[in-house]
């Protein structure tokens, strides 16, 4: 990868003073162009060898184009807090919205590389963080992001010269370290890791630019020219079609990539309805699973691991009520309860998963997602409310998600609650009748219930692609709430056992 970037390429003082103005005139016309359009977001990861002209590229960006819409993000070490969440967190929070356009100096590429070059990680290990970064990058890619990765390189006499001279100069000597020096022992190593993980992640919707550090202004302005070109083509490709009836003549028109059961079978039918409690039993083992879930949230372990509850169903199927009951065990000021919607214009301009991102909970506290990101692949299917592209693509960003989420010790319990078209219509009209519940029905809720055939044939697709070893679906026989609530509750509690 890095054979083309040690030829010694230079830029005259005279090419320079020639070509920047122009080219920072046609950066901030293709700035302020997709700030207008809205429709993709660029995001630059800034990598490389050290003393290769990283900083001075990113400043030399930001001087160039309106900084006020470009987000430039640092990252270092990780710390104690992150340390104990999905590693992936702090650069999922910090992308680029729609029409911005964000630079990460430091990215999720610079970690794995410096743990096995420092000896800390293995060569599966690694290749396991490179099929994390395959899968991360195409989703962003299908999300519409551009993503614009370079690399910046010196060969290794050149970086030690590029050392020396900054040391030697008063004004800079602060930027190179102790450590700068002793990692610099460990260059060949450095280089064969790195040209490993750059052949295994320039693919074609994410390559990788490797870019000679030597020369300030030969990689200012390939750097300049090139992000430039990437921006023009961005802008220039048609936009996606917008809105729910654009979408559903696109969906309308593809075959149907899933097919039903033949024999008509579900894993919703095979659920036993009939399934009951007294109020006298109910109310006396909540009482002993509310007091068991409680001791579990103070488990000296837990402070080290938090916990996710989805939370999915039928329309007045109890999610609500359940909710409450796991609620009423918890310190209220460690766990937080997230009502699922439509998504806003500030969650619209970013990746479909980023706003569930966002909520994970720190170490010690619960998020209970009240409907979840498997409304890609239950209302928005149904509804059509994107493309079919789009949701059959959600199944394996969503087992990946979970993945990260095991992987870093988060506890994730999921629940689908189930009942039946007789018992959906009675509660309904309960809740008609009742003034304080009136709220809790909708022309929505009708007109979805006539759609019943749909959406359970969305249910029993996402039970199957979705129900993994690490996160298991737990199917609720919900017509009858008491029982509902105690085997949630039960789940939950045994699911945290086994974790901790």
């Amino acid at each position: 990868m890095f054979e083309s970037a040690e030829l010694g390429h230079k830029i005259d003082k005279e090419t320079w003073e020639k070509e920047v103005p122009g080219l920072r005139e046609a950066l901030l016309d293709a700035q302020y162009n997709l700030l207008q359009k809205k429709h993709n977001a660029v995001l630059v990861l800034v990598a490389g060898v050290e003393g290769a002209g990283k900083g001075e590229t990113v400043n030399l960006l930001n001087e160039w184009m309106d900084p006020r819409h470009i987000r430039t993000q640092a990252f270092g070490p990780l710390t104690e807090a992150e340390q104990l969440q999905p590693h992936m967190l702090r650069f999922w929070r910090a992308l680029p919205p729609k029409g911005r356009i964000g630079i990460f100096f430091g990215s999720w590429y610079t970690q794995p590389i410096i743990n096995r070059t420092m000896g800390e990680i293995s060569r599966a290990k690694l290749d396991q963080h490179i099929e994390e970064i395959r899968h991360f990058e195409r989703m962003l890619a299908q999300e519409g992001v551009l993503l614009v990765k370079f690399w910046f390189h010196l060969s290794k006499k050149a970086q030690k010269k590029r050392m020396t001279e900054i040391e030697k100069n008063p004004e800079t000597r602060w930027r190179v370290t102790k450590h700068d020096w002793e990692f610099f022992k460990l260059y060949d190593k450095f280089y064969k890791v790195s040209d490993h993980v750059l052949r295994e992640t320039s693919t074609g919707e994410a390559p990788w630019i490797v870019v000679e550090g030597v020369d300030h202004r030969y990689r200012g302005l390939t750097v300049g020219k090139l992000l430039l070109a990437g921006i023009r083509d961005r802008i220039t490709e048609a936009p996606a079609q917008k809105g729910k009836k654009a979408v559903a003549k696109a969906v309308s028109h593809a075959p149907p990539l899933l097919q039903p059961a033949i024999d008509g079978k579900n894993v919703l039918a095979s659920l036993d309805y009939t399934r009951a409690v007294s109020k006298k039993k109910y109310e006396k083992d909540l009482e002993k699973w509310q007091r068991e879930l409680n001791l579990l949230s103070r488990h000296p372990k837990f402070r080290e691991r938090s916990c996710v509850c989805v939370f999915e169903g039928q329309d007045a199927a109890g999610k609500g009520g359940a909710i409450r009951r796991i609620t009423q065990a918890l310190d209220a000021r460690f766990y937080n309860v997230i009502p699922v919607a439509a998504p806003t214009e500030e969650e619209r301009a970013q990746p479909y998963l980023w706003r569930f991102w966002r909520h994970l909970p720190q170490p010690g506290n619960f998020t209970i997602f009240d409907r979840s990101y498997y409304g890609r692949v239950l209302v928005e299917r149904v509804e059509k409310f994107c493309r079919e592209e789009d949701w059959l693509r959600a199944y394996a960003e969503i087992n990946d998600f979970e993945e990260q989420l095991d992987r870093s010790g988060i506890i994730l319990a999921k629940y689908w609650l189930a009942i039946t078209q007789e018992e959906q219509l009675k509660r309904f009209k309960e809740r008609e009748k009742t003034g304080y519940k009136r709220f809790k029905i909708t022309e929505e809720d009708w007109r979805n219930r006539k759609q019943w055939p749909e959406y359970e044939r969305a249910v029993c697709d996402m039970v199957d692609r979705t129900s993994t070893d690490i996160a298991p679906w737990t199917l609720v026989e919900a017509n009858d709430k008491y029982h509902t609530r105690l085997k949630i509750i039960k789940t939950l509690c045994a699911r945290m056992e086994e974790k901790l």
